[in-house]
């Protein structure tokens, strides 16, 4: 079969912009990937996100130091 390859759906072919991946990701599997800088977001809503990311994952590195 020379010539021809299978590419899993998602790779290869047309490339989809960083906020449509996250669009599809939440319509398709309920999955949430949010900035906190995103300037969609009110500070209320910026904190909840904050809140929920240190829950879930621990708290983010301060001051540029390297998470360990």
């Amino acid at each position: 079969m020379h010539g021809m390859s299978f590419t899993p759906r998602g790779y290869g072919g047309r490339r989809r912009n960083p906020d449509q991946v996250k669009r599809e990701g939440w319509r398709e599997q309920g999955m949430l990937a949010v900035a906190l800088d995103d300037d969609r977001l009110t500070w209320p809503e910026r904190e909840l996100v904050r809140q929920l990311g240190e829950k879930l994952y621990g708290k983010r590195p301060q001051n540029g130091e390297a998470a360990r």
